[in-house]
């Protein structure tokens, strides 16, 4: 099966739904955003990184900086940080340049690396796309943290690209139903941006019609 490109979902959502499906869902079917200082920074990192489609050589390197990518196979599109292009024997051709590059994804990030996978899925997603494109393998990509100043390394195995291509199937699915998961709240709710308009202590109440009114008689 292959998408049509109306129907594409922005690729960096699986962040989002990893994190939260409701948060993905407020924000792509519901048309949701609030800023807060963390995705304000983030925004800044990725400005820097996306100033414009541009590419640079560096010895063996030629790095690429705001590629577009997509996957009909998936019905996802997006672009990519850093795409790095490393000359070696038996990688692929690429037009206008002199031998063979393998080919490495780069992500950055704001922050540190976290206990969830949202941010490695992201990066997995954006080599699926990359391999479906050019035709080529990609085991390998890397995250870069602001925070740390480091990158870390992530092996792009056989389930984790299975568990991509189930969660950009089950988001498709909500998209095409409108559907916004229930609130399920969590540790993490206190620093999402959504918060307020999530309202996450409604989930905690139960039903939120009767939390209304409970609050209501109790106002004097």
């Amino acid at each position: 099966m292959e998408y049509r490109e109306e129907d594409f979902l922005m690729l960096s959502g699986i962040q989002h739904f990893c994190f939260c499906q409701r948060q993905w869902a407020l924000i792509h079917i519901d048309m949701l955003w609030e800023e807060n200082l963390r995705t304000a920074e983030g925004e800044i990192m990725h400005d820097k990184c996306h100033d414009s489609m541009s590419s640079e050589s560096r010895g063996d390197i030629l790095i690429s900086r705001g590629l577009p990518v997509f996957s009909r196979a998936m019905g996802v599109s997006g672009e990519c940080d850093v795409v790095e292009f490393i000359r070696d024997d038996n990688g692929i051709s690429l037009s206008g340049r002199e031998g063979r590059y393998k080919v490495y994804p780069v992500e950055y990030k704001h922050g540190s690396p976290k206990e969830h996978n949202a941010d490695v899925f992201q990066l997995c997603a954006q080599a699926m796309c990359l391999e479906e494109m050019l035709v080529c393998e990609i085991s390998e990509g890397a995250l870069f943290y602001g925070e740390t100043k480091r990158r870390t390394k992530v092996q792009f195995t056989d389930a984790m690209r299975t568990e991509v291509r189930e969660m950009f199937e089950l988001m498709h699915h909500y998209m095409k139903n409108s559907y916004i998961p229930k609130v399920k709240p969590t540790k993490s709710c206190n620093a999402c941006s959504l918060k307020d308009l999530c309202l996450p202590k409604l989930g905690r109440a139960g039903d939120p019609q009767k939390y209304i009114l409970k609050n209501l008689e109790e106002q004097p």
